[in-house]
């Protein structure tokens, strides 16, 4: 033991370790086999405190407002929700620190060295998904589940974005993002012969659904929708999908049906809910292209929520070695080239994108 620990301190498991060596040597094969057992039980014992100490504090950290991380996103509010995610991040943390990261990435993250954005998150961080897939195949693909056919109608192409948003929400940490949102929408429009005002309440309906707070931790989904303004050059030769058929109109052919919807999005947005507080979802990020009309009365709307609340995105495209076809943007930080993955980047605010 003085070999082992010549300043004198010693561990409780080191200590034991001694004890088991000597009795094992001594030939006290019984009595050694009924000492591990004991430490065993004991080691349990002392793990089992240990946890519920932690778990103790934890609890009274949350509800006292102790804790930084109590406050740390913005999009979460005190809760039994809350408690809840937050109890259960700090276990998912550990797990990710103790056992995918190596050491010395743990050692910085503790030591502030760096910081792991959503650690008490065991999964990805954003999501891009393709509205395509919904209006060929509706909403499901999960057994067990419920499903839905493809949509017919604006609303029901809406309420599946929303439940499709929620859905996969609880299988990433961060956004979920969906790229042309005014080139598909804008064909249900002229199929069921809508006007500016049913437009309206149907994007009022999508934009309040998407900002109830029915997330893990209290929290609303974090959406991104894309806009193109025109249709992009990828989509305006494509016959449309209405049911999950396809349509002889193209979706070039429905830039008054865009406009639209792009008003009375703009429109819903600046009013903002009941107390005329804004949204916080969806994110809208425009894509900025040699084509774009910056003289155009939806141009103008997007200018006015932008003055008033900041709201939108602008992915400059314009003097870029990418188009909107090559890039999906997925939140305020992060862009995926389907064309070259590999290319470095500085998300959208970035000269590089």
């Amino acid at each position: 033991a003085e070999e082992r620990y010549p300043d004198g301190v010693a561990e409780v498991e080191g200590l034991q370790d001694i004890v088991e060596k000597v009795l094992i040597e001594a030939g006290h094969a019984k009595t050694a086999k009924a000492y591990i057992l004991y430490r065993e039980k004991r080691r349990s014992a002392r793990e089992s405190n240990a946890l519920i100490g932690a778990t103790i504090n934890m609890f009274t950290e949350y509800l006292n407002d102790q804790d930084w991380r109590i406050n740390e996103n913005a999009n979460t509010q005190k809760s039994i929700n809350g408690l809840n995610n937050y109890i259960r991040e700090a276990f998912t943390k550990n797990y990710w620190l103790h056992e995918i990261y190596p050491d010395e990435i743990r050692d910085a993250h503790t030591a502030g060295e760096i910081h792991i954005h959503d650690l008490g998150f065991f999964g990805p961080y954003c999501a891009g998904w393709d509205l395509k897939q919904i209006l060929s195949k509706g909403f499901g693909g999960v057994p067990g589940k419920v499903e839905s056919k493809p949509p017919k109608h604006l609303r029901s192409f809406l309420g599946q974005i929303v439940n499709s948003t929620f859905t996969t929400q609880g299988e990433s940490a961060g956004a979920q993002a969906w790229s042309s949102f005014d080139t598909f929408c804008a064909p249900f429009i002229r199929y069921d012969q809508l006007d500016y005002k049913t437009v309206k309440q149907a994007l009022q309906e999508f934009i309040f659904n998407l900002n109830v707070p029915t997330r893990v931790g209290f929290q609303c989904p974090f959406s991104n929708l894309t806009f193109d303004i025109v249709p992009p050059r990828t989509l305006r030769e494509e016959n449309v999908l209405i049911g999950g058929q396809l349509m002889p109109e193209t979706y070039g052919d429905f830039r008054p049906e865009m406009d639209m919807l792009n008003m009375a999005f703009c429109d819903v947005m600046m009013e903002g809910d009941a107390k005329g507080r804004v949204f916080t979802f969806p994110i809208p990020t425009i894509n900025i292209t040699k084509e774009f009309d910056w003289n155009s009365a939806v141009t103008d709307k997007f200018m006015e929520i932008t003055c008033k609340y900041g709201i939108p995105y602008f992915s400059n495209y314009v003097n870029s070695d990418l188009s909107p076809e090559d890039a999906l943007s997925m939140c305020c930080r992060l862009r995926l080239n389907t064309s070259e993955l590999r290319k470095r980047g500085g998300g959208l605010f970035g000269s590089n994108p």
